[in-house]
């Protein structure tokens, strides 16, 4: 279908004057036309063009999108203050029972969210079937005037300023309605799931149900982003042979190959979010030519984002067999048979195959599109309930075979031979630039299982909030590479093409505000009808240095001002803090302003003044009932069990030394005996010989010192830098002298003998 025949038929009537006018834009564009008419496009026909789009077309369209979401704000926000007049005046009061408020009311409120819904979800189509359109029109127009005039970059800057098609914008709106719709279930006995986050997606792997985030990093930020990761949860990396999770140093590449119809109906889906959009994929790790076990994945996602995912292994000779339905896993069931599998096993395997086959036989699909990436995985082994996926170096192939004529992948094989045989990898030089697209970012996913004894990590909670990631809920790798590559087959781009346009880098301090702020607001939120559904109010605590503080920025501007005045020495605070005193004296240290760039004002957990330590004192010894303190370290406890290694270690470097003290004490013993009436080597041989004592002494007093740690446990460092450093200056001292004295004595016997014998 041409996308002018798709915008009419998805034209909203009352709003039918406020869309894109893609058949003027084009009749501006002469597409029919060519150069060759006697008609060349000049300046002036540019000039009309641009000001059409961008001065007429996109203001038009921005303008309306900005008023009718103001007006379904204010709306939201109206029923909001409805819905809040019929809980408890006050906080303390108990929330209201099931039937006491008039179900007719409650019935009225949830005709005006539905309402409300459906214009969100009309504004929604109409930002994103304009945005398409723009994007559309831009590249006919590169296409057919590119040579001298480009306008397609011009235009993803306009849009990305002008973000009506960002996901982000109906966030807070939409999460306000999943909140008040949750409050009236409650009242009118319908039951329910708890408010949805539009900024998630729900998976059920392996029977377990997960909360799953994306996120874009800026190669900028990676490193940072792996190191914060890190310090909490340790690094997997994915095995070459095995395709499963290992701590080697290998990190193959995981290929995932996606199918879809000539018409792009499992694409259209996802883009369109259809109730029942489903996807299919081959996924491998590492190289093909080195027959890795090969996954058959199917994922399908609901209208609410819940996803389910069936797959199966097979080989890479069945794979054409299987998508043709020639071939039906059989001897994989007689495999399974064979090796006395439960029958539900078994049962279960045969339901994914048959679901999958009949899929792909309804839905005509073939492999269009690879999508290859490294993976790193950070996991606890133990412990499943957060796992972190990054994925980098992503680039997207074409597999398809639209163009007869020249398919980009032979149409008797299910994969592109080119790649596969010759063991290409990142960043894939050989293959034509219009065949492959690659992907400026990595691509972050947090899964988070579903527990409700237990609350998220507040560490991801300020990784998922930070500046270090851009947030992209519902990202798709198979979207956006049929997206980007695909563009001329398709009629719907995703919302997230506009932020490829723009820096996703963002200021530390504006994202940390803008975080304080949203998590306010969604605190004030569900406050607000709290008591309506008989949940606890919210919270929300804000930071130390949250811009929401009444005197932050006054406090701090004050304390700079009066630290350039006047240097005043803090006053002390008593060391002795009673129970009595304690809730006073945290007034004052509350209410006492920190110096800006103090340790105090950074890190205020930190503050070395009498008081916080006199507190953190108290809350050492405040321990929980049933626990008392501890007699020793927990290292000091047991039975002491040293390894031989030690002791031995210990003794080496006795002998060591020892082996120093003979051969100087035989150094100088020898000096000492050739002496003869040389006064000077007898007094070397004895310095000599102090220092092998020295080296003998120090040698066993170490060995008793460090025998006395081992048995301790001490956590001290066991090298003594002491001894080494008094051998060598008096070994060295030793030699400069003795060489100073002997040459004085040859000096002089040879003055003498020039005497002897009347040299001048």
């Amino acid at each position: 279908m041409r996308f002018g025949k798709r915008l009419r038929e998805a034209i909203y009537a009352p709003w039918k004057d406020k869309y894109i006018d893609y058949a003027k834009l084009k009749s501006l564009l002469r597409e029919d036309q060519s150069d060759d008419d006697g008609t060349p496009w000049t300046e002036e026909d540019e000039q009309r063009f641009c000001d059409e789009i961008f001065s007429n077309q996109l203001e038009k369209v921005a303008q309306f999108q900005q008023e009718r979401f103001d007006a379904l704000r204010e709306r939201v926000d109206s029923t909001f203050e409805k819905l809040k007049e019929l809980a408890p005046a006050e906080a303390d009061k108990p929330p209201p029972k099931k039937g006491d408020i008039s179900a007719q009311r409650l019935k009225e409120l949830q005709a005006e969210l539905d309402s409300i819904t459906d214009e969100v979800n009309q504004l929604k189509k109409f930002s994103n079937i304009n945005y398409t359109g723009f994007l559309k029109i831009v590249k006919k127009h590169d296409r057919k005037r590119g040579d001298r005039y480009r306008v397609r970059p011009t235009m993803q800057i306009s849009l990305a300023k002008r973000p009506f098609n960002s996901e982000q914008g109906y966030a807070p709106l939409v999460n306000k309605l999943s909140i008040m719709y949750f409050a009236i279930r409650q009242q009118l006995e319908e039951g329910g799931e708890a408010p949805f986050d539009l900024g998630s997606q729900q998976e059920t792997l392996n029977g377990e149900r997960y909360t799953a985030h994306k996120f874009w990093v800026h190669p900028d930020n990676l490193l940072e982003v792996k190191t914060l990761i890190l310090r909490h949860l340790p690094s997997l990396v994915y095995s070459d042979n095995t395709a499963k999770e290992s701590d080697g140093n290998d990190t193959p590449a995981v290929t995932s190959l996606y199918c879809d119809s000539k018409d792009f109906a499992l694409y259209s889906g996802k883009v369109d979010r259809e109730s029942e959009a489903s996807s299919l994929r081959l996924r491998w790790y590492g190289q093909l030519s080195n027959r890795p076990v090969i996954y058959i994945e199917k994922k399908t996602v609901d209208a609410s984002g819940n996803s389910h995912e069936s797959k199966f292994t097979i080989k890479d000779k069945w794979v054409k067999p299987f998508l043709e339905g020639e071939y039906s896993m059989e001897r994989s069931v007689q495999k399974m048979e064979r090796q006395g599998r439960p029958q539900e096993d078994i049962e279960d395997f045969k339901t994914a195959v048959s679901t999958t086959q009949e899929f792909v036989k309804e839905k005509k699909l073939s492999p269009l599109i690879r999508a290859n990436y490294v993976r790193t995985a950070f996991q606890k082994p133990t412990d499943d309930r957060v796992r972190i996926l990054i994925d980098t170096d992503l680039a997207f192939i074409r597999e398809d075979t639209l163009d007869k004529d020249r398919p980009c992948r032979d149409p008797k094989d299910w994969h592109r031979t080119d790649i596969d045989s010759s063991n290409m990898s990142y960043p894939f030089s050989n293959i034509n630039p219009g065949e492959i697209s690659k992907f400026p970012y990595a691509v972050l996913e947090l899964k988070l299982k579903e527990d409700g004894s237990r609350k998220r990590p507040t560490w991801v909670q300020d990784l998922m909030s930070s500046h270090l990631v851009h947030p992209v809920p519902r990202f798709s790798k198979f979207v956006h590479g049929v997206a980007s590559l695909f563009e001329d087959y398709v009629n719907s781009l995703p919302f997230w093409l506009s932020d490829l346009g723009r820096d996703i880098r963002k200021d530390p301090q504006q994202a940390f505000e803008d975080e304080e702020q949203r998590r306010a607001q969604q605190a004030d939120d569900v406050q607000a009808v709290g008591s309506l559904i008989g949940t606890k109010s919210g919270s929300y605590k804000m930071a130390q240095s949250s811009p929401l503080g009444k005197s932050y920025l006054s406090d701090r501007m004050a304390t700079e001002a009066k630290a350039k005045a006047t240097q005043r020495p803090q006053q002390s605070i008593s060391e002795e803090v009673g129970e009595s005193s304690g809730a006073g004296e945290a007034s004052q240290e509350e209410e006492q302003p920190r110096g800006y760039g103090t340790l105090s004002s950074v890190l205020p957990s930190f503050s070395l003044s009498k008081y916080a330590s006199a507190r953190r004192g108290q809350s050492r010894i405040q321990l929980p009932e049933g626990v008392v303190k501890p007699t020793e370290w927990i290292k000091n406890a047991g039975e002491l069990k040293v390894e031989p290694k030690v002791w031995l270690a210990n003794e080496r470097t006795f002998l060591k030394w020892q082996h120093i003290c003979i051969l100087q004490g035989s150094l100088a013993l020898a000096l000492y005996s050739a002496a003869g009436e040389s006064s000077l080597a007898e007094i070397m041989g004895v310095v000599y010989t102090l220092i092998a004592a020295f080296a003998g002494f120090w040698g066993y007093s170490m060995l008793r010192v460090r025998r006395g740690m081992i048995l301790e446990r001490s956590g001290k460092d066991f090298d003594n830098m002491i001894g080494p450093m008094v051998i060598s200056v008096a070994l060295m001292a030793a030699l400069v002298l003795n060489f100073i004295f002997q040459y004085q004595n040859a000096v002089k016997k040879w003055r003498e003998y020039e005497g002897e014998h009347g040299y001048a």
